[in-house]
């Protein structure tokens, strides 16, 4: 019987990066990151697939099929198509989507095509290393990637680390065509614009500005907590020392909106290991409300994490307030035990008394699609 075993693209898998040494292959005819890389710009621009060596990589023929789908006239066809990319994606076939995120980037920016939104979050979940579950930490909420030294495996033995690194390369270099869309039309793809371009990998400077630009108009309640949360991802995931101090001055403002302020302290968990202070626990009980959690549901940080009907709001401020209390516990019996260590996430009083100034320009079973941020925005949240 033919199984993968005996598939010549696995079995040159095997040879390359089990069998031998991935270094070999850094650059290389096998490195979907010079791969994606070397690809012509006016190859990705015309969707000159047969430019691309699908063949290459496990999984290669069947995610083009399903790519070149995505571009049909009935949006049934374009659905069943984006249903079986997402498919590669779930069992790992991390090489093959990679080579995809130039085209989804140009699809998702048709005017014309179906499923824009959902199409522009394929190409950032590509981008993403994700764990399931254990997402919903104040260490791994708003992570994008891990460390260049952490090897990510796929099922066919490939370096997926390479493949999510080739996505956000991808994703960088088509920035300014993406940032382009947080001005598009629809709420919607106004949101997966931004959390598309919080899976970039350069252009830091550029991309947050240009995300804090469009905060400072942005009309749909909805959009602002998603542009929100894509700059705190940004500004975690480049070091950004602002970004703390910018999300404690939202979160803790009466003035701004409050799905704002939600998703500012969503970021601010995030952005530092300080206990929490007892001023957030009161906003996110005024402010994560049933209704707030329903405007966020459609946003893409949300349904990462909204498992079989938990709202994913809910789920995130229960599980990183719970988990606070777990270190403040902790702390208490190494303190009753006389131990002179602290411990993570303990603030020193230089730290609680610490003025917080930002340096930031002030802004004022089925998960839900992207096409239902819309009709979320109707459900009217009072600032």
């Amino acid at each position: 019987m033919w199984g993968w075993e005996d598939d010549p693209v696995y079995q040159a898998i095997e040879q390359a990066f089990l069998d031998g040494d991935p270094d070999d292959q850094q650059g290389g005819p096998l490195d979907v990151r010079a791969v994606v890389a070397s690809l012509p710009q006016g190859a990705k621009d015309a969707f000159r697939y047969d430019h691309v060596p699908w063949a290459r990589f496990p999984r290669g023929p069947e995610t083009r099929a399903d790519l070149e789908h995505l571009r049909d006239d009935n949006a049934e066809a374009a659905r069943r198509a984006l249903r079986g990319l997402e498919g590669e994606l779930a069992n790992s076939a991390r090489s093959a989507c990679a080579l995809t995120v130039p085209f989804l980037l140009r699809i998702g920016a048709d005017p014309h095509a179906h499923f824009r939104a959902d199409i522009l979050v394929m190409a950032a979940e590509i981008a993403r290393h994700t764990t399931g579950p254990g997402l919903c930490t104040r260490e791994e909420l708003l992570r994008v990637a891990y460390a260049d030294d952490v090897w990510i495996s796929e099922p066919s033995g490939y370096p997926g680390h390479w493949s999510i690194q080739a996505a956000r390369d991808a994703i960088t270099a088509d920035s300014s065509l993406v940032m382009t869309l947080l001005a598009d039309p629809e709420p919607h793809v106004r949101c997966a614009a931004a959390y598309t371009l919080a899976s970039s990998f350069g252009r830091e400077n550029d991309i947050m500005g240009a995300l804090q630009a469009r905060l400072s108009t942005e009309n749909d309640p909805a959009v602002r907590a998603g542009l929100v949360l894509a700059l705190a991802q940004l500004a975690l995931e480049h070091g950004d020392a602002n970004g703390e101090a910018w999300t404690r001055t939202l979160w803790s403002d009466p003035a701004v909106p409050r799905e704002m302020r939600v998703s500012a302290a969503l970021g601010w968990l995030c952005l530092t290991d300080a206990v929490v202070p007892d001023e957030l626990r009161a906003v996110m009980d005024e402010c994560a409300t049933e209704a707030t959690a329903r405007l966020m549901a459609p946003l893409p940080w949300m349904r990462a994490v909204d498992l079989g009907g938990d709202a994913g709001l809910q789920r995130c401020v229960r599980k990183l307030l719970a988990q606070d209390c777990s270190r403040m516990s902790l702390e208490s019996v190494l303190v009753d035990g006389g131990s002179a260590v602290q411990q993570r996430g303990t603030a020193t009083p230089a730290a609680e008394s610490a003025p917080h100034r930002s340096l930031w320009a002030p802004q004022q079973p089925v998960r839900p699609s992207m096409t239902d941020l819309s009709r979320a925005t109707d459900q009217k949240v009072v600032a």
